[in-house]
């Protein structure tokens, strides 16, 4: 590969802020090589009509890069894990992840504007959200909302919606870390799969060295036990199953949701290991909630 390393990124701000973080941990470690960032608009992006699960949920934010890298028109791509299609790809695999930021989901009010008690509507994105935010504030509203952090929350301050249900990560990257009002704990909202870590994708067979750094990132433990569990599950993007995994010196601590369709209601379940059966773990867990709970929750969107 040559020296000059194209990297492939959403156009958004938080998508570029987030692929030059990546890019400088690139720098830091092989500064000989140069570095292009190459941004493009996804059916994501540009879909805002509609919400996901109409047009095939989070992958749609993934599949221009997709076949970016597989045309060879770049050499890697940045995505936020949590858009990312739970099946990877052997001929564009993940190579490596950045070091995770808060991955906590947050309540946002508009800006200058009252205390909230609760009532009127909140804009949120994901049905994981909505389902588990209905038991925090079930005299409120809950409508879907489709754009970027930015879009959102200019929707928000206009009056379109009274509060909002976003990442923390995508905020504090933003520099917005101001416009959060609480953080909701795991066990309020647990967190979507991969939620706060970046992937690093890149195409198969060819020389990626210079991202041993990423590779060596604690976080990809983490991502491999949450993503088995909701992959087993056969959840997607824009399901409702959740999971939270924390490696804690030599154990790794396991937290995943499962839906019961049937009630439009979820349970919680959790599990440890060894982190090096990270993906044992997930797996074993969405089996025993499987078993308890019944038929695959994971579907019902």
């Amino acid at each position: 590969m040559s020296r000059k390393i194209r990297i492939g990124s959403r156009k958004s701000r938080l998508a570029v802020i987030q692929t030059e973080l990546v890019m400088d941990t690139i720098r830091e470690t092989h500064p000989e090589i140069e570095l292009e960032l190459i941004t493009m608009e996804t059916t994501g992006d540009r879909r805002l009509d509609v919400t996901l699960d109409k047009i095939g949920g989070k992958g749609l934010f993934v599949k221009e890069l997709d076949r970016a890298l597989l045309e060879g028109r770049i050499d890697l791509a940045v995505h936020s894990l949590k858009d990312m299609p739970m099946e990877e790809s052997s001929r564009i695999p993940i190579l490596g992840y950045t070091k995770r930021e808060d991955v906590r989901d947050v309540l946002v009010l508009p800006e200058g504007g009252k205390p909230w008690k609760g009532r009127g509507v909140i804009g949120c994105s994901s049905f994981r959200r909505r389902i588990q935010g209905e038991r925090l504030f079930p005299q409120a509203e809950f409508r879907s909302i489709r754009g970027n952090v930015l879009t959102r929350l200019e929707k928000l301050d206009r009056g379109e919606y009274d509060a909002l249900i976003l990442a923390a990560a995508g905020l504090k990257r933003l520099g917005l870390e101001h416009r959060i009002c609480r953080y909701f704990s795991a066990e309020e909202i647990l967190p979507a799969a991969g939620q706060g870590i970046l992937a690093v994708q890149g195409r198969a067979g060819e020389d990626y060295g210079f991202l041993e750094t990423l590779a060596k990132e604690g976080a990809g433990l983490e991502a491999l036990a949450e993503r088995a569990f909701v992959r087993y599950l056969d959840g997607g993007c824009s399901s409702p199953v959740a999971a939270y995994a924390r490696v804690e010196k030599d154990r790794l601590y396991l937290q995943g949701l499962y839906y019961i369709e049937e009630e439009d209601s979820y349970a919680l379940g959790s599990r440890e290991g060894r982190p090096e059966d990270a993906e044992e773990i997930g797996v074993l867990l969405a089996e025993e909630m499987e078993r308890k709970y019944g038929r695959k929750g994971g579907t019902g969107v």
